[in-house]
């Protein structure tokens, strides 16, 4: 905790803390502490237990993902609040765990919009790699109906999904355009020069015209 400390950046603070972070750590030294202390589980737990936003990130990348439980996953995605901590907690832990699945299952209906944007998460990576047992339309008629009031984090996840599946899907692709197109999400949201927007239909556009090139 002293060495996280001393790596405290307010410039970092700053930048983090306009994406919703209330921590000051370069991730780059962060990640450079992780591989030197290697895989630790049990620190991990002390490092998550503190509370501390730099802490988890550090816990996140020297833990077991697959030695956590299914409850003490819920319980830890539900205590995540901040986004880059609930962000990594899914990608580099949840969906690497054995309970995944029981667990998107659980998370996507959630009451909680933080809790079901990762469902939604989980769900978006079914659909690029195991899209199988998925209602897609079903799916698709969720999003059709509920995405344009949606809070954010999970408008934005399931505005992912809408994307993957157009993406994935090219029997699905039109009317993923389509949805994307009337509902407008993201379609005004500032993108660098030679970034992919996040408005699904030019998202769904690129990544299909990508894949023709190559």
């Amino acid at each position: 905790m002293a060495e996280l400390a001393s790596l405290e950046d307010p410039g970092a603070r700053a930048v983090n803390e306009k994406h919703g972070d209330d921590h000051g750590v370069n991730l780059t030294k962060l990640r450079a502490v992780a591989k030197r202390l290697r895989t630790q589980q049990e620190l991990s737990r002390e490092l998550w237990g503190t509370g501390d936003t730099a802490a988890r990130l550090l816990a996140l990348l020297i833990c077991r993902p697959k030695a956590f439980e299914r409850d003490e996953l819920d319980v830890m995605l539900r205590d995540a609040r901040t986004p880059k901590v609930h962000d990594w907690l899914v990608n580099y832990v949840v969906k690497k765990n054995p309970y995944a699945e029981e667990l998107r299952v659980s998370w996507f209906a959630d009451p909680d919009p933080v809790v079901a944007s990762a469902g939604w998460a989980l769900t978006t990576e079914r659909v690029a790699k195991k899209p199988g047992g998925l209602d897609l339309v079903g799916l698709l008629d969720v999003i059709e109906a509920e995405m344009k009031d949606a809070p954010e984090r999970l408008q934005w996840a399931m505005n992912h999904c809408l994307a993957q599946i157009g993406i994935e899907h090219a029997e699905l692709r039109a009317r993923a355009r389509d949805i994307g197109e009337r509902l407008e999400v993201l379609k005004d949201y500032p993108t660098s020069p030679g970034c992919t927007s996040p408005f699904a239909p030019a998202w769904i556009a690129e990544m299909v015209r990508r894949r023709q090139v190559t």
